[in-house]
């Protein structure tokens, strides 16, 4: 059954929402977060501190993608007030592990006893400290913080070993949201 859903996201003091074709910029100082929909014949206006989101028949599916849509926004709203961050933990048992950040790059020497360096590269929106064995990665965007973290994980998997003895790696411990960022 077809039905009308009007959903409305409160905008905080300080930001403000502008909308193209099928994005919606969120911004707060010199920072901004860049969404985009692909919901057809999905409506976005601003009405003072306010936006609306509405379609006029829409089935469940056109729902689900509408409140994630909601979601995403209201995670951006909050993410330029205070950042996400990631904490992954380095955890070398066989062979001692360095791990340090150089211009844009993150850089794993001696991973299990390899030569040859494990490079990732940082996306530019996404701020990577090293202190010891933490790794602290923090972003107003909660999506590329959490893929630059699980991209940390992923590079560091061991698939041809038994993972209850070799447990190196670098591992997510703690996610976090509600560090304040920086006033501009």
């Amino acid at each position: 059954m077809k039905k009308q859903i009007q959903k409305i996201i409160e905008i905080p003091e300080g930001h403000s929402i502008e909308i193209h074709d099928k994005f919606v910029t969120i911004k707060k100082g010199s920072e901004e977060i860049k969404k985009n929909y692909k919901i057809n014949d999905l409506k976005l206006k601003l009405e003072g501190n306010k936006l609306v989101i509405e379609k006029q028949s829409s089935n469940k599916n056109d729902k689900k993608l509408i409140n994630s849509l909601v979601s995403h926004i209201k995670n951006a709203l909050h993410g330029l007030d205070k950042k996400y961050e990631y904490r992954l933990q380095v955890c070398s048992i066989h062979f001692p592990m360095n791990v340090k950040v150089e211009k844009n790059h993150l850089i794993i020497k001696n991973f299990f006893g390899e030569r040859k360096d494990r490079v990732l590269q940082i996306n530019p929106k996404v701020s990577i400290k090293v202190e010891n064995d933490i790794i602290k990665i923090e972003s107003p965007d909660k999506e590329l913080a959490g893929q630059e973290a699980s991209r940390l994980e992923a590079l560091t998997r061991i698939t041809t070993r038994d993972r209850r003895v070799f447990q190196d790696g670098i591992w997510i411990i703690k996610k976090e949201k509600g560090k304040h960022a920086k006033k501009h």
